[in-house]
């Protein structure tokens, strides 16, 4: 695999997948780059949405092609906003709108837990019977206010107390090498080592 595609136009993203694979000497384009649409997210679960992302990619490209499908779950909001998380607030998106309704949601809430999910899918085509699915989990609270400036989402409610910081407070190495998305990453560049 000499190109892959990923099934996405989310900056943040992008940048974390080029590290994530450059090791592997895979060359990494956008769908927006190849012109390509992003697909609709009509499904109630993280790995459905991923799986018909990679589909509608390669079959646009013709190439292999690498969806992720993330977000955070709140224990209190019973897994919200989950499959939602980035149009928690409505169109037109915004991460800051986004961040405010999630504490609104939270104000009378004493229960604080929530991890980030991350699923990431791996078409070599459109109609591949056996994609690679690797997951990751990032465990944390929610905070009461924001806190830092890195990372993007929900980076600053994310409260990790093992660090005493928020995960908009991790440099982009720290947040990586513990982060959803990297610990499915791990599992995903294993699943393609084996194959």
């Amino acid at each position: 695999m000499k190109k892959l595609v990923i099934a996405s136009s989310n900056p943040g993203k992008l940048a974390e997948f080029q590290i994530l694979l450059s090791p592997l000497g895979i060359e990494v384009v956008t769908q927006g780059q190849l012109g390509i649409k992003e697909a609709e997210e009509p499904h109630l679960t993280f790995i459905e949405n991923a799986l018909a992302k990679a589909r509608h990619v390669s079959r646009q490209s013709g190439l292999p092609a690498l969806a992720d499908d993330s977000g955070i779950c709140v224990d209190a909001l019973g897994g919200m906003p989950g499959v939602i998380s980035a149009r928690y607030a409505g169109l037109p998106l915004s991460d800051a709108r986004n961040n405010q309704t999630l504490l609104g949601a939270m104000r009378t809430h004493t229960n604080r837990k929530a991890h980030y999910y991350c699923v990431l899918l791996l078409t070599r085509s459109a109609g591949d019977p056996q994609p690679l699915i690797a997951e990751g989990e990032w465990h944390g609270e929610i905070t009461l206010e924001p806190r830092g400036s890195g990372g993007f989402g929900y980076d600053p409610l994310f409260w990790l107390p093992e660090l005493g910081k928020t995960s908009a407070e991790l440099s982009r190495d720290e947040k990586q090498a513990i982060s959803h998305r990297g610990r499915a990453m791990k599992v995903l560049l294993e699943k393609l080592r084996m194959r």
